[in-house]
Formats: C-alpha cells, sequence, structure tokens
C-alpha cells in the first residue's frame, strides 16, 4: 500500500550534482516538483561536523543521499551526523542512498591481525538509526550480510548493456567481455549474458602487493574489441596493464566499463595516456574537472535509476525489475537506442 507521506530527499556534500539529478528525475516520474530539503551540513572551525535540517520532519520518509567516497571517513561521518539529526527529528523512515560504499574492500580477513571494516561501517549506519540501505554496486555480495536491515544492491550492468548496444551497434558480433581479474569473473560473466557476448579473464600473479608480476588471458581476444568490466577503479594501474596485455594478445580495440571511478592519485594520467580506446564510469562518485576533461573517460547518468528505486521503495514495489535492462529503457528514454 503507498505511503501516505511524499518522498523526501536530503544530501550531504559528497555528491550534491547527483542528489540535484535525482530530485529532478523524481520530478519527471511523479509530474510534481520535488526538491532536496533545505539543510546545511557545515564544519567548525575544528572540522567538527555540524548539521542543521530548516524543514519539518516529523513522519516523513526521508532519503539521504551522500556516497561514502573519498574523503571517505569525513562523508561517511556527515552521513552518520545527518541520519541522526533526523531521527531525533521524528521522521518516520529513513533510508541511506549510498551510491558508493566505502571501506567494502575490507570485506573479510585476508591475514591475521586485519579489521573487518565493512561490517564495522555497516553496524554504524544501522546504529544511527538508518532503517534500509540502497546502493550500488557492492564490492561483495556478502556485504548486503552485514547488515541487520534490508539492503537494496542496484547494479550498473543493465544500464552498460543498454549503453554497449547503443555505442556499438552494428558492431556486437565483435566485442568480448573481459574479468580483469578471476575474482570479478562473475560480474563479467553477468555483462556478457546481457549483450550476448563470449568471456575471456587476464589472470594476474602479485609477487608482492601492490605489485603485478605478471598477466596471463585465458580465452581468445584476437580481433575482437574488448570490455574490460569491474565495480572499482581506483589507481588504474591493474586496469590499463590488463589493456596492453589485451592488445598484445590481438585485440583491435580496448574499452573499460567500471561502476565506481575512484580514480586517485595518477589514474587519470594513465588512462589518458594508456591504449584505451575508452572508460565509462558511472556518477556514483562526483568527478573531478580532471576526470571531466580526461578525452576518454565518458560518464553514464544514475540518477533515472536510483530515482526510479527509491519511488518503487516509497510505493512499496519491486526493485529488483530495475535489474532488469529492459525495465530502464523507457527510465532512460531518449538517451538510448537499442540495436
Amino acid at each position: 500500500m503507498p505511503a501516505i507521506t511524499e518522498p523526501k530527499l536530503i544530501s550531504g556534500n559528497a555528491n550534491l550534482s547527483l542528489a540535484k539529478s535525482i530530485a529532478r528525475r523524481m520530478s519527471m516520474h511523479r509530474g510534481m516538483s520535488v526538491n532536496l530539503v533545505d539543510a546545511r551540513v557545515e564544519r567548525f572551525n575544528d572540522q567538527e561536523i555540524f548539521v542543521e535540517v530548516f524543514e519539518n520532519v516529523r513522519g516523513e520518509d526521508m532519503y539521504v543521499i551522500q556516497p561514502t567516497s573519498n574523503p571517505a571517513n569525513d562523508n561517511l561521518m556527515e552521513l552518520l551526523i545527518m541520519v541522526d539529526a533526523l531521527r531525533r527529528s521524528s521522521a518516520s523512515r529513513i533510508t541511506a542512498v549510498i551510491p558508493y560504499f566505502g571501506y567494502a574492500r575490507q570485506d573479510r580477513r585476508a591475514k591475521a591481525r586485519t579489521p573487518i571494516s565493512a561490517k564495522l561501517v555497516a553496524n554504524l549506519i544501522a546504529e544511527a538509526g538508518v532503517d534500509r540501505v540502497l546502493t550500488l554496486d557492492l564490492h561483495a555480495a556478502q556485504i548486503q550480510g552485514f547488515f541487520d536491515l534490508p539492503v537494496d544492491n542496484l547494479y550498473a550492468s543493465p544500464v552498460f548493456a543498454l549503453d554497449i548496444e547503443h555505442n556499438f551497434k552494428g558492431q556486437m558480433d565483435d566485442l568480448m567481455v573481459v574479468s580483469p581479474d578471476v575474482g570479478g569473473v562473475a560480474r563479467a560473466r553477468e555483462l556478457a549474458k546481457r549483450i550476448h557476448a563470449p568471456l575471456a579473464i587476464v589472470d594476474k600473479r602479485r609477487e608482492k602487493a601492490g605489485e603485478v608480476a605478471e598477466m596471463t588471458v585465458i580465452g581468445n581476444v584476437a580481433g575482437k574489441k574488448c570490455i574490460i568490466v569491474d565495480d572499482i577503479c581506483d589507481t588504474a594501474g591493474t586496469l590499463c596493464k590488463a589493456a596492453e596485455v589485451l592488445m598484445e594478445n590481438g585485440a583491435t580495440e580496448v574499452h573499460s566499463y567500471i561502476t565506481h571511478g575512484v580514480l586517485s592519485g595518477p589514474a587519470v594520467e594513465r588512462i589518458t595516456k594508456s591504449v584505451m580506446k575508452s572508460l565509462v564510469i558511472t556518477d556514483s562518485i562526483e568527478p573531478t574537472d580532471k576526470v571531466k576533461a580526461a578525452p576518454n573517460i565518458r560518464i553514464v547518468p544514475t540518477a533515472p535509476m536510483f530515482a526510479q528505486a527509491i519511488l518503487n521503495i516509497w510505493n512499496g514495489t519491486s526493485v529488483s525489475s530495475l535489474f532488469e535492462t529492459d525495465t530502464l529503457v523507457p527510465i532512460y528514454e531518449g538517451m538510448y537506442q537499442r540495436a
């Protein structure tokens, strides 16, 4: 049964442009204006975070839009403090919309005496007063189980499939989807299945942490336009090396589709100088001016998908319907023409 109250959006400083885009898309879907709740999220001189909400939120269905991207600690604290402010202001339900879930790479104890930070962050979010989480392409699926509350994990692959079908129209038979490591095979296989393309794997071996000693391509990529698929691109070292190895093995072109463009340190410069023809990322993390100016980096919007997901949660209808490419065609109307 639909909620009586209207969904209300509030945003921190992590990705304000995405939050505004989600509000605009919801306005289009609803046929009525949806604006961000008027609030201020500021810093004291000692960098403590201060939040003040200027509108009445008592009994409201609140959606806090805040990726925990760089600076991860500041943005995480903003999220927690905003949620606390809403909970103490008697909001009826608080959904944390976290397009990029930071600390997700620390999802298990790979070595002795190390933390499982993803679980700690999940505990912090739940303890702050969040009732449900909406996120995109968690680094590891088991992180959903770290929360003792509902988690809706959206996927970028249906949007990527639309983008590929549009930009490689007439060339679909030449495509080869590539996983940059063995751990990402399931993600790559999912996209390959959607676009009816074969799958290859780049097997990497490390002699010590942070250094790739050897890369081997499993599968025949000769004469193929290769599409590398992954969830996170940080410094882009492994990604650019994988692109070089694919070209050395006979690929005609290499493109990459990465959900979260962390792109820290020398990443943008590496990508610009690499053999990759294009890198496609989403706006789950607010792109820097350097990223926007890069000639071979393109950004795919997630606002249409998040807007529909928020409306589905508010209405009590299926969120998993957004896992299908066909469902997203009308949502991304006018942006893509299918092959």
